[in-house]
């Protein structure tokens, strides 16, 4: 294993920050990039990081990695510092009040244009020379702010994997991810190992985030060229939402991390026999249909329908309860799906966002993901 440190831009004297990654395998032509609590505040993530990095030197030291595999336990340094009366603030960025999962750079026009003269006719040596591009840009490109740096360090290391798993959790969830439509088949073992129960998949969710920053390079390359070169099935992503925030515990990390290791056993990236995975607890889903319901005033949210329950069209899964004028407004689904996330506070505003239903016929467009 080996341990590098990447120092971040300071935003002020004497806060130099830096994120710290774990390199396991050898540097051989299949990659794998891991990283955990890119939003701060998202627990369960860090805690299976640190079960898979000593599980990963335990492979390494018995000769199993069949891949370069980077772990980043800690992706958001930043966010670990932002607390305010003794709550942490590890969503947004409260300098700029941007989401940390948000507004992560595309490459791909950019490098379309380098490398039009310099792809070959070999797909290998096409995959390294787009890598090599991916690397160049970030180690050149001048970051103007902290939370530039800390995009382009995670993006540098990311984006030349094969494969990208971010470790994300929700409010209080069911274990569920994100991926897109080109990669579910090769993804859909990790969901059956995680035990996932609500696969959302789209190709642009739209915001930017990490997961479909990293892999548009390699997507947009194929597009502009695949008709003449042979190019690299390119970086597969998966955001892994790993339950709810107050859903840190060893056995159920330890559990996950295992899951993983499984998971990219079955892949290929890891020498072993892990028989047959466990059967897919619900297929896929378009992402654009969820139902979003939100609050239409404010007052104590009452939950009616627990987690996992599949809600039909016209059934009421919340209510909202002003105690002072006895208001009680029932939230009723419009679509219905599988109740996968809902909000952890218990008091809402007009318009907060309360409950998610992972259906087929919401038909959203535009920006998908919870702002």
């Amino acid at each position: 294993m080996q341990q590098q440190h990447h120092p971040l831009l300071s935003a002020s004297l004497g806060t130099q920050r830096e994120i710290v990654s774990f390199h396991f395998g050898t540097d051989s032509h299949q990659r794998v990039y891991i990283q955990a609590a890119l939003h701060g505040d998202e627990l369960p993530g860090m805690a299976v990081a640190w079960y898979l990095k000593h599980k990963l030197l335990a492979l390494e030291s018995a000769g199993q990695l069949k891949a370069k595999i980077t772990l980043v336990p800690v992706a958001n340094p930043l966010a670990l510092s932002q607390h305010w009366h003794g709550t942490q603030l590890g969503r947004f960025h409260t300098q700029t009040g941007q989401d940390f999962n948000r507004r992560f750079p595309a490459l791909g026009e950019t490098l379309a244009a380098e490398l039009a003269d310099i792809l070959t006719q070999s797909e290998y040596e096409n995959k390294r020379i787009i890598r090599e591009a991916i690397d160049r840009h970030y180690r050149d490109r001048i970051a103007k702010n902290e939370l530039d740096s800390q995009r382009y360090t995670l993006m540098r290391m990311a984006s030349q994997a094969d494969l990208m798993i971010d470790l994300h959790c929700d409010w209080d969830a069911l274990p569920h991810l994100y991926t897109t439509p080109h990669a579910w088949q090769e993804i859909e073992p990790l969901a059956r190992w995680l035990g996932s129960e609500v696969q959302l998949l789209a190709q642009i969710s739209g915001g930017e985030p990490f997961d479909e920053a990293c892999c548009e390079p390699w997507v947009t390359l194929a597009e502009k060229f695949s008709r003449k070169f042979p190019m690299p099935r390119g970086l597969l992503p998966v955001t892994l939402e790993l339950r709810g925030v107050a859903d840190v515990a060893p056995e159920q990390a330890e559990k996950d991390a295992d899951a993983i290791i499984n998971a990219l056993t079955e892949g290929g990236y890891i020498e072993g026999d892990v028989g047959e995975s466990p059967a897919l607890l619900n297929p896929a889903t378009e992402l654009a249909g969820c139902e979003y319901i939100h609050a239409p005033h404010s007052g104590l949210l009452l939950n009616r329908r627990a987690l996992g329950e599949w809600i039909k069209a016209g059934e009421v899964v919340a209510e909202i309860v002003d105690p002072i004028t006895d208001q009680v407004t029932p939230l009723i689904a419009q679509y219905g799906g599988i109740l996968y996330a809902r909000n952890l506070m218990k008091f809402v505003t007009t318009g907060m966002l309360a409950v998610r239903l992972a259906g087929e016929n919401a038909g959203r467009s535009g920006a998908l993901l919870v702002e």
